[in-house]
């Protein structure tokens, strides 16, 4: 399999290009572009937004995007709810749940997609839902774009590489992995079935909180966040690309793979965390394994002046 590799940081400007020399240099839009690209802007704010709030990447992609959403014909998502769903009866309780079963008929990470849970509405950008994925097989020839909200994968069982319009990311369990909402992308099982959590932000993109009082370090830090480098499919056969808008799903049949962005460059881009990088404050916890600092000290001065501190 390609090695994957990544871009360090969260919410930064990147660049990043699959050819030597795709991408423009002192221009975002020229009459012609290296290699015959198409240039395209793909907006996550209101063009209004003041400019830290702003959200775009310019994409050079081998054909323009218009050509992907064309004859869309809606299909049946049977289990995968958008808010406010009218028919859930909601039992009054608590309520817990043993993990799934992945089934050999469970079909793709699309397909495999059931909701545990809603809150608000996605017509007005607020609230979310929760689901679980249940997949067991890969997506070969079929890609999907998420209109109503950005999507946090968290893998459970299973390791998944996801091809995304940026490039490619290996997201495997203890790691999470954010598609923003309108970013075309497919899901390959890298071993065999594959179980999750993903929860569907209708809001706000997601962001670092402030630190506050506990300084300048601790949480997660953004160099720890990883975006992709430039990958594409130059692939012409037929396809299929599903999009989610409104609650509702469609599937438009075209002739090539969305997936033929050669360079790009913005803030606006998938990416993903290792969840063992997190530290609640400072370097108290990191890991996952928690080391007392009188510990840490006695080390230190072990292998500085080599004097068994425990035994004085």
């Amino acid at each position: 399999m390609t090695p994957t590799r990544y871009l360090h940081g969260f919410g930064n400007e990147f660049e990043s290009e699959a050819l030597p020399g795709a991408l423009p240099i002192g221009q975002n839009s020229p009459q012609r572009c290296p290699y015959g690209l198409y240039a395209e802007q793909l907006s996550g704010s209101a063009f209004t937004a003041p400019r830290h709030l702003n959200r775009r990447s310019w994409l050079y992609r081998i054909r323009p995007s218009v050509l992907h959403v064309r004859d869309p014909k809606a299909i049946a998502q049977a289990y995968w709810k958008t808010p406010p769903c009218r028919d859930v009866g909601a039992p009054l309780g608590q309520l817990r749940w043993s993990a799934s079963a992945v089934a050999g008929d469970a079909g793709s990470f699309i397909e495999g997609m059931h909701t545990i849970v809603t809150a608000g509405d996605c017509g007005l950008k607020i609230g979310m839902a929760a689901h679980l994925y249940l997949a067991a097989q890969s997506m070969e020839d079929d890609y999907f774009y998420d209109a109503d909200g950005e999507l946090l994968i968290v893998p459970q069982l299973g390791e998944l590489r996801i091809f995304t319009e940026f490039g490619l990311i290996d997201c495997a369990p203890g790691e999470i992995s954010v598609i923003p909402r309108g970013v075309k992308f497919r899901i390959e099982l890298s071993a065999g079935p594959a179980r999750g959590y993903v929860c569907e932000n209708y809001g706000a993109p997601f962001t670092l909180p402030h630190l506050g009082a506990i300084g300048a370090n601790g949480l997660a830090n953004p160099r720890d966040f990883f975006t992709p480098t430039a990958a594409f499919e130059d692939k012409d056969k037929p396809c299929r690309l599903m999009v989610k808008w409104g609650g509702s799903f469609y599937r438009c049949e075209i002739d090539h793979s969305p997936l033929d962005v050669v360079a790009w460059h913005g803030d606006y881009a998938p990416y993903k965390y290792d969840l063992r990088k997190f530290c609640p404050v400072g370097s108290l916890l990191f890991r996952g394994a928690y080391v007392p600092a009188s510990l840490v000290s006695f080390e230190r001065h072990e292998r500085i002046h080599g004097i068994d501190l425990r035994t004085l």
